[in-house]
């Protein structure tokens, strides 16, 4: 791999991957401590439990638009730079880009339902 140019792809593609995944997570996370703050308030906890659960919740939840807006971004860059370096088509870098790119696609704001 002594082309910097996929260097380059390869860090890029990463990114959009862990970006993609780590918006799941966020996403999942957010589920988890709405189902914990339910429980809590059906068991009657105290309400200093249940308030700190929901901040926890909030932290969460401001999470997810800077994620989305990283991915977005990045997702930007990995597809202007296939655009660009289309003669790299043959590569396996440039291949697996192209498949991270359309995984990442239903984390993307425009593409949620």
């Amino acid at each position: 791999m002594s082309d910097p140019r996929l260097r380059q792809l390869s860090i890029k593609t990463g990114v959009v991957k862990r970006l993609s995944k780590e918006k799941t997570v966020y996403e999942k996370e957010v589920e988890t401590q709405r189902n914990r703050i339910d429980k809590l308030k059906a068991s009657g906890s105290d309400d200093h439990d249940i308030r700190k659960q929901e901040e926890v919740l909030q932290e969460s939840l401001m999470m997810v638009p800077d994620c989305q807006r990283r991915l977005a971004k990045a997702y930007e860059e990995l597809s202007e730079m296939l655009k660009n370096e289309e003669e790299l088509k043959e590569c396996e870098q440039y291949t697996a880009a192209v498949a991270v790119l359309e995984d990442a696609k239903v984390n993307l704001p425009q593409y949620q339902s």
